[in-house]
């Protein structure tokens, strides 16, 4: 693999920075304090940025809060903080403690703030570590568990399951009428995590198991594996259930569509899902139920995980102004009415006293589980997730058996972890990537200008969410690399079209369309390269005022190559009512972009892309 490595002086660096925003038109201002009063936020998925965000920021006008689309992955939060660059404010859904230990000392003690003391202990108590403190709070919990089609149940005369016993007899009277009994989407390591625990929160919630998983979870012992009491019994009841619930191997390949297919066309009765699928099976007029865990005891249990647990740097102890906004920011978004918008209209559960999230009638059976307190936090680090797909994986192909997959499973738990991966990308110089309305956001103008490069087009326009804010003077491991550009689907459009055309393309991306992504502060504006955008603020909205290129105001008749990144659903909005013909990518930006970096592309200099009035 090629090392590529910029080392260019800082007067070459100026005067390049000069002589491009003199050719695009936009002019390079003085910093007015932006860098300084400015909050980074990192959102762990980019459909928090498309109405959790504007909520937030909605409630406090009266601060500039930098909101980014990050990874759903703390070793990319570690990255940021061996290169300095920590955000003020993170969340992250797949998480926990275990995972958490190299940011502790990085994070704020939350444990004597009021809302830490709103979530109930039973909650908090995973939350919490072995010296007291509190780095990380959740919010709302989403509810998994098992989903069967009544009708079915109906149709076949056959009961509704109650217990582990009654569940396994619906699975196999089923089978033996032609219908699956039970299938899930074993493709996903979460669902292979999920039911492993799922099937045993009795063993995993006793005594000893909670003695475990206090120690696993201690960040001074990062190399525990399992337990010889509790854990022997959980791959017990896993094989038991691939037997009794007639698994196949061929079920391994089954993502989430094929599933969800077999539901909706009545194949499969009963399958792994997550409380709010049971409205959206029930609006596709589908007699779904939601049902819990059967432990081999007789207990019943719901598997829960927040929708994300958020932290705050610590660093902003430094500045009482900047820990205060932080602080106003953090408040707002655990509020019943941002967790609200935070759940769109999904049934999920608090975990905090002040908060109260009604359940919609077709969850209202899960109401005496959470009552019970009945739920039950999954174990999710990172070395779950990997060993649980691979392990369960292979306790389904008949590989393992329920000793052979405990041994596998502590093995992996036990291995010392080793960054041995091979530096893709080293770069010399590190871009802010908070946004100035006199130029932009360097970081994001880096890899615009490296991606224009890349496709060779004229005009590059991304939306704001497009990139992690993560260009740093840093070595990059492959992965860290891909994570340059946000997680979730961005994809790219080309076409030609003439200047009229791509004033009204730039427009659509600055004032947003009807269903689309609509800019809500400065830095959710898109970022351009290969034109400047002059545009004018009012209010909390935006207007395009002109498009400029090479020091000139386009031209309507002139013809333009162009590359547009956004993701399939605000692309599609922003085509639907025009006669614009473009085409997408095979690729998706994230593979493309580190397709790039592997095959030695070269990284481009950041330019003042817009100006804001």
């Amino acid at each position: 693999m090629k090392t590529i490595r910029i080392r260019k002086p800082i007067a070459l660096f100026l005067t390049a920075i000069m002589i491009i925003s003199l050719l695009s038109g936009c002019s390079v201002k003085k910093d007015t304090g932006e860098e300084e009063n400015t909050i980074t936020v990192y959102m762990w998925s980019n459909a928090l940025y498309n109405s959790y965000a504007p909520y937030i920021q909605s409630q406090l006008k009266d601060i500039n809060i930098q909101f980014v689309v990050g990874n759903n992955d703390l070793d990319f939060y570690k990255f940021l903080k061996d290169n300095g660059s920590l955000p003020d404010i993170i969340t992250c859904r797949r998480f926990s403690l275990h995972d958490a230990v190299d940011l502790k000392d990085h994070l704020m003690d939350l444990s004597t703030t009021n809302i830490s003391g709103a979530v109930y202990d039973s909650y908090i108590d995973s939350f919490t570590n072995t010296d007291n403190t509190v780095n990380w709070l959740p919010l709302c919990g989403e509810v998994d568990g098992l989903v069967i089609n009544r009708a079915l149940f109906k149709q076949y005369n056959i009961p509704i399951p109650t217990d582990y016993e009654s569940l396994i007899y619906a699975c196999k009277a089923f089978d033996e009428v032609g219908i699956r009994g039970f299938v899930a989407d074993f493709a996903y390591d979460y669902t292979c995590m999920e039911i492993l625990q799922g099937l045993s929160i009795p063993e995993i919630t006793s005594i000893q198991g909670c003695m475990w998983r206090s120690r696993y979870e201690d960040p001074m012992d990062s190399t525990i594996g399992l337990d010889n009491k509790i854990w022997p019994k959980v791959f017990e009841n896993m094989e038991k259930f691939i037997e009794d619930a007639n698994i196949q191997p061929g079920d391994l390949e089954l993502d989430y569509t094929p599933v969800i297919n077999l539901f909706i066309e009545g194949k499969a009765a009963i399958i792994r899902a997550e409380g709010n699928e049971v409205i959206d099976f029930q609006n596709k007029g589908i007699d779904a139920e939601f049902i819990p865990y059967f432990g081999q005891n007789g207990d019943q249990w719901l598997l829960t995980y927040p929708q994300f647990q958020v932290a705050l740097n610590a660093d902003l102890a430094k500045d009482e102004e900047r820990l205060n906004k932080a602080k106003k920011i953090l408040h707002t978004m655990l509020t019943e009415e941002a967790q609200n918008v935070l759940s769109q209209g999904e049934d999920v559960i608090a975990y905090s006293h002040d908060i109260d999230l009604e359940m919609s009638p077709s969850l209202e059976n899960l109401k005496p589980y959470i009552d019970q307190n009945r739920l039950y936090i999954r174990i999710a680090s990172n070395d779950f997730f990997a060993a649980s797909k691979e392990v369960v994986s292979k306790m389904i192909k008949g590989e393992y058996n329920a000793q052979q997959a405990y041994k596998a499973f502590d093995e992996q738990l036990c291995q010392t972890k080793e960054n041995n991966a091979d530096i893709v990308l080293s770069l010399d110089k590190g871009y802010s990537n908070i946004f100035h309305k006199e130029g932009g956001n360097q970081s994001y103008s880096v890899m615009a200008n490296t991606l224009r490069q890349h496709y060779g087009s004229d005009v590059l326009v991304a939306s704001g969410d497009s990139f992690t804010g993560s260009v740093l003077k840093a070595d990059y491991t492959q992965k860290m690399a891909a994570d340059m550009v946000m997680p979730n689907a961005l994809q790219t459009w080309k076409s030609n079209v003439t200047g009229a055309e791509l004033k009204e393309i730039i427009r659509a991306y600055v004032e947003g369309t009807e269903s689309g992504l609509t800019p809500f502060n400065r830095g959710s504006l898109p970022v351009t390269s290969g034109i400047c955008m002059e545009v004018k603020e009012s209010e909390g909205s935006y207007t395009l005022v002109k498009v400029i290129k090479d020091g000139r105001e386009i031209q309507d008749d002139e013809i333009f190559s162009i590359a547009c990144l956004n993701t399939e659903a605000h692309m599609s909005s922003l085509l639907e009512t025009s006669n614009y013909s473009f085409e997408k990518e095979n690729l998706g930006v994230k593979d493309e972009w580190k397709s790039y970096i592997l095959n030695g592309g070269t990284i481009a200099e950041p330019e003042s892309y817009i100006t804001i009035e």
